[in-house]
């Protein structure tokens, strides 16, 4: 394989790998730890990190675990690492939909109802919003896992 396919590799893994450990941290470590709170609390801690999390190094990720395996599977990775590349962007491409089409509506609610009932407001949130950071999670670290395997 020549060495934009490996360079392209390489930073495709990377990003993932980085994208799906900030999912797997916000899985098992944040929303467990939240989930404890009484609901005032949670709602704004929850509205916080969802101004804060947007921000340009987030951004370099969230466009990154698109761009690099787009472009190794285009590149010319060979036919195997090119066949987990086009893959891994699936998964991408679906954990990312998942986050656009169901997440930042949820995140967007909730910044909306602050100022109201945060248990109404938490209600409306955290079960759906946690079902659907599962799948996204998941998608990412099958991302990741294709994208090592092709480097690899």
């Amino acid at each position: 394989m020549s060495s934009l396919p490996t360079l392209l590799l390489a930073l495709g893994v990377l990003t993932t790998g980085l994208y799906a450990g900030f999912l797997l941290t916000f899985l098992i470590a944040v929303m467990p730890g939240l989930a404890e709170l009484p609901d005032e609390r949670f709602t704004a801690a929850m509205r916080r990190f969802n101004e804060k999390v947007p921000g340009p190094a987030f951004l370099v990720l969230f466009l990154g675990v698109i761009a690099f395996p787009a472009a190794a599977a285009v590149a010319g990775a060979d036919g195997a690492g090119r066949a987990l590349a086009a893959a891994a962007l699936a998964c991408a491409i679906g954990s990312h939909l998942v986050t656009i089409a169901g997440n930042i509506p949820l995140n967007k609610a909730l910044a909306e109802s602050e100022g109201g009932d945060d248990g109404a407001a938490r209600e409306a949130f955290e079960a759906r919003w946690n079902s659907l950071h599962r799948i996204r999670t998941a998608l990412s670290l099958a991302a990741f896992a294709l994208l090592a395997v092709a480097a690899g």
